[in-house]
């Protein structure tokens, strides 16, 4: 079970993008998907999707590492807790559960 899922709202507290906050567009290897964060032009050719072609801009992966959760508005860190025969997250910072 990853400390990070889809939809989480993360602050970045390494890297060029420090500071930044952001939505969880997706999470794969080890590695997040923030929205807004770690930007990169990709050169892409013309097909059916994308007529024109072009420069886009797009985000990209970051390490799981270097991202925080937010938990009203403050950076914290994640545990787990059973909560009767389920596991759930707890916000360190708080003890609150999340999900």
């Amino acid at each position: 079970m990853m400390k990070i899922k889809k939809g989480d709202t993360v602050k970045v507290i390494a890297g060029k993008d420090k500071d930044k906050e952001g939505k969880v567009l997706a999470v794969k290897d080890g590695k997040v998907l923030v929205e807004g964060v770690n930007m990169v032009t990709k050169h892409t050719k013309p097909s059916a999707a994308n007529q024109q072609g072009g420069i886009v801009n797009k985000e990209a992966y970051i390490d799981i590492s270097n991202v925080m959760y937010l938990h009203k508005g403050k950076a914290t860190r994640i545990g787990f807790k059973l909560d009767g025969d389920k596991k759930v997250r707890v916000a360190k910072a708080t003890g609150e559960v999340i999900d």
